[in-house]
């Protein structure tokens, strides 16, 4: 079974680290206090599905809870296990590393530099990365040596357990706080897949017992707002929104209502912007600053989406975002519409950030943790 968080026993609700209003946040009464919290039981381990969110847009920061009925989706609707889905999305990227490894790993075929030089050619072809490429071939050289292997259909095998072993860092569950509520801040470009991200985990989220509530920080685009309007009317979950407004004062208003509520978990969205965009990297941090104004430890999690087409942008998008925000983890989606999957060993070699879920698709049920034995199996098989 995935788990994709790992939840705890509850303590006391979080309180609030100041008692002032977000800039551009409308003034409003002193919230009631927090109900009482959740029982203390363990939770189960998450099970895969998908979906989430609800918007309410008024003048000022509102809430609005919309049915409790949610709709439901089959996990496996397709019946296929996630294992043949993550291959059939990989199947780009496997059709252009097959293009340069189908004649290498011929039984027969001479291991030499010449064979090496082949082996690297496909790699990089594969947005696999100089760093990564280079300690995959040294770790293929010295078994050849130590090994005396003259014959390349035995170090197939050898190629996938390396870079599982390059990609296991990688692996992360998300930890809930034990007081309530955990605050995920999710950032990337325009058209990563953000919105539809926290729909999916709030999906996750809900399966599991947990309460959420959404803020709508992506004050920039109205068709963010409506698609997580969507999502909630199918699950019941209430969104935080502003008419007008910045993405910083709704996150605040978003998580003094999570706080109120004695909620679980928020999740917060934000515009999608370029790294390249300096002023908008700046409210990024300015979101972050207020979030921790409205509770001490917040955001819990900060959650790079990132689009797996741009190959080896990606990498770029990771080193920008990590600098301006110190990023907890990845969401790489897009995996079954691009030939760039080698992408993920490009990040575990030089900027190792943690890949929490990888996505395959639509539907709800694929989007799954990341498990590198699973995926280098599906990249390589």
């Amino acid at each position: 079974m995935f788990s994709f968080f790992r939840s705890r026993k509850r303590a006391e609700p979080a309180t609030p680290a100041a008692p002032e209003t977000a800039p551009g946040s409308a003034a409003t009464a002193p919230l009631s206090a927090p109900p009482a919290p959740p029982s203390p039981a363990a939770q189960p381990a998450l099970t895969p599905e998908a979906v989430a969110a609800a918007v309410a847009v008024a003048p000022t920061a509102t809430e609005a809870a919309v049915p409790a009925e949610r709709a439901g989706d089959s996990a496996n609707s397709d019946g296929k296990g996630w294992l043949g889905r993550l291959r059939q999305g990989l199947a780009k990227t496997r059709e252009r590393l097959g293009a340069g490894l189908g004649g290498l790993f011929q039984p027969g075929s001479k291991v030499d530099e010449a064979w090496f030089e082949q082996l690297e050619d496909s790699l990089l072809m594969a947005d696999v990365g100089v760093q990564a490429t280079r300690r995959l071939l040294q770790g293929l050289r010295e078994a050849a040596r130590r090994e005396r292997i003259a014959d390349a259909g035995a170090l197939r095998e050898r190629l996938e357990r390396q870079l599982t072993e390059l990609l296991q860092p990688l692996e992360r569950a998300i930890d809930l706080q034990e007081a309530p509520p955990t605050v995920i801040l999710f950032v990337g470009v325009n058209g990563a897949g953000k919105t539809t991200s926290i729909g999916k985990l709030a999906q996750h989220l809900l399966n599991q017992g947990e309460s959420v509530v959404l803020a709508a920080g992506d004050t920039f685009r109205a068709a963010a707002v409506e698609q997580l309007r969507s999502w909630g009317e199918r699950n019941g979950v209430p969104v935080i929104s502003q008419a007008q407004g910045d993405s910083a004062a709704v996150i605040f208003d978003g998580i003094q209502s999570a706080l109120a509520r004695g909620t679980g978990v928020l999740l917060a969205d934000t515009a999608g912007r370029l790294p390249t965009q300096l002023h908008l990297m700046e409210e990024l941090r300015k979101v972050k600053r207020v979030a921790g104004k409205a509770l001490a430890t917040a955001p819990h999690e900060i959650l790079l989406v990132l689009d797996a087409n741009t190959g080896q942008n990606a990498l770029a998008q990771v080193k920008a975002f990590d600098d301006a925000l110190g990023l907890t983890g990845l969401i790489v989606t897009k995996l079954d519409g691009t030939a760039k999957g080698g992408v993920l060993a490009a990040i575990a070699a030089e900027r190792p950030i943690p890949v929490c879920f990888i996505g395959v698709g639509e539907k709800l049920d694929d989007l799954r943790p990341f498990r590198a034995a699973d995926y280098a199996e599906a990249l390589l098989g």
